[in-house]
C-alpha cells in the first residue's frame, strides 16, 4: 500500500500557539508511519510558514529548544490550485505534493475558517472544520445566535463591541453576578474572567480587549462541566460524556495546561443513563445546528435540576495527551490512532464531495 502524504500545521498566529504544538506532538506520533508519510509545517507568531524537520520539531515539542521556526525551517506556502503542492520560497520549487493536510491549530487564523479556506483554494483535504463549521465554531456571539434558533437551550448572553458603550449595571440586570468576561474568538480559556464585582469589571474588559475586538458576557450557569466528543460530516455520532471538575475558581488556562492537578476528567461522566442518552442526542443536534462537520467537542452545563444548556463547540479541541476530545472516544471504544484515520477519512470524503460539485454552467 502506498504512503499518503500527510502535512501536519502546527503553532499559528494565536495565542494558542503553545497548546497547537503539544496537540500537534500527538498526533504525530499517532500517525502509523506504515500509512502515513508526515511533513511538518509550522506557523510562526507572526504568520510565516516553514516546512521543520521532524529531529527539530520534536525538540520544539518537547520543549528542549525555543528556536524561531525561520531558523530551523524552509519557508513554504501551498500553491492555489496546486491539489497538494508545498513550495519552497527559499529553493523556488515544489518540495511535496500532499494527500492530506491536519491542521492541529487552535485560535484565530488557524481555528476560525481562515486556514480552511487556504487549503480550500488549493485544492487539497484537510481534517477538521471546513470553512463555515470553523467560523460559525469560533465565533461566540454568532455560534451562541446560530444554537438559540434552532431551539436548543443556552444561557442568557450579551455581546459587544469595542466601541460600544457596556455599562456594568445593565450587566448586572440581565445577568446577575458573578458573570464571564470572555474574547469572542478565542478559545483554551485565554482572555477569560470571571467577575464578582464591579472593580473586576474594567480588568476584565481590558484583558478580552487585549485578543479580540469583541467580547461577550455569559451568565454564570452553576452546573456540571459536561463534554461529548462528536465526529461526521453527514452522520455524525458522539461520544461517551465526559466531566471536568476544576480545582481552580473556573477551568481558566492555568487549569488545563499549566496546573497538572487543575482539574479532575471524569471518563466516562457518572450520569443516569436517560440524562447521558439525552446530553449525547443534544450534542449531535447542536453539531448540525452550528453546520459541524469532520470533528467538534460539544461541551454543556448540567443544573442540579437535570437541565441541560449548551455552551460552546470547539471544532479543532485540543489533542494532548490529557484532553477530552481523544480521551472521550477512547472511553467509547475508539483508540488514538483509529480516531486519526477516521478523521483523516472524513476530510478525504468531504474533499471527494466538494470536488464533485458543478463549477460552471458552460
Amino acid at each position: 500500500m502506498k504512503k499518503k502524504n500527510i502535512v501536519i500545521i502546527f503553532g499559528g498566529k494565536s495565542a494558542e500557539h503553545e497548546v497547537s504544538i503539544n496537540s500537534s506532538k500527538n498526533v504525530f506520533l499517532s500517525l502509523d508511519k506504515n500509512k502515513f508519510r508526515p511533513a511538518l509545517v509550522g506557523i510562526a507568531k507572526n504568520g510565516e510558514w516553514f516546512l521543520i524537520s521532524e529531529k527539530d520539531f520534536l525538540s520544539i515539542a518537547d520543549r528542549k529548544t525555543k528556536k524561531d521556526f525561520k531558523k530551523i525551517g524552509r519557508k513554504v506556502v501551498f500553491l492555489p490550485a496546486g491539489r497538494g503542492k508545498l513550495y519552497s520560497l527559499d529553493d523556488k520549487k515544489t518540495i511535496l505534493k500532499a494527500d492530506v493536510v491536519f491542521p492541529v491549530l487552535h485560535g484565530p487564523f488557524g481555528e476560525d475558517g481562515t486556514v480552511q479556506g487556504l487549503l480550500k483554494i488549493a485544492e487539497v483535504p484537510f481534517v477538521g472544520p471546513g470553512i463555515l463549521s470553523a467560523a460559525v465554531g469560533m465565533d461566540k456571539i454568532a455560534m451562541k445566535r446560530m444554537l438559540r434558533e434552532a431551539g436548543l437551550p443556552v444561557g442568557d448572553f450579551l455581546g459587544f463591541g469595542r466601541n460600544e458603550k457596556i455599562i456594568f449595571e445593565e450587566a448586572v440586570k440581565l445577568l446577575g453576578l458573578p458573570f464571564f468576561v470572555k474574547p469572542v474568538s478565542l478559545g483554551s480559556s485565554v482572555g477569560i474572567s470571571k467577575v464578582k464585582s464591579k472593580s473586576d469589571f474594567k480588568k476584565a474588559l481590558d484583558l478580552a480587549f487585549r485578543f479580540d475586538s469583541r467580547v461577550i458576557i455569559e451568565k454564570l450557569i452553576k452546573g456540571r462541566e459536561i463534554e461529548c466528543s462528536v465526529m461526521g460530516n453527514d452522520n455524525p455520532v458522539a461520544s461517551a460524556p465526559g466531566e471536568v471538575v476544576p480545582t481552580h475558581d473556573f477551568y481558566s488556562y492555568e487549569a488545563k495546561y499549566l496546573d497538572e492537578n487543575g482539574a479532575e476528567l471524569h471518563i466516562p461522566a457518572k450520569l443516569p443513563r436517560k440524562t447521558e442518552k439525552k446530553i449525547r442526542g443534544l450534542a449531535v443536534k447542536a453539531y448540525q445546528a452550528l453546520c459541524g462537520d469532520g470533528m467538534g467537542r460539544m461541551d454543556f452545563f448540567l443544573t442540579e435540576d437535570g437541565k441541560v444548556f449548551v455552551n460552546e463547540i470547539n471544532t479543532i479541541p485540543g489533542f494532548t495527551k490529557i484532553s477530552m476530545y481523544p480521551k472521550l472516544f477512547g472511553a467509547s471504544g475508539i483508540k488514538y490512532p483509529e480516531l486519526i484515520e477516521k478523521l483523516i477519512r472524513l476530510g478525504v470524503e468531504r474533499h471527494k464531495t466538494e470536488s464533485s460539485l458543478e463549477t460552471s454552467r458552460i
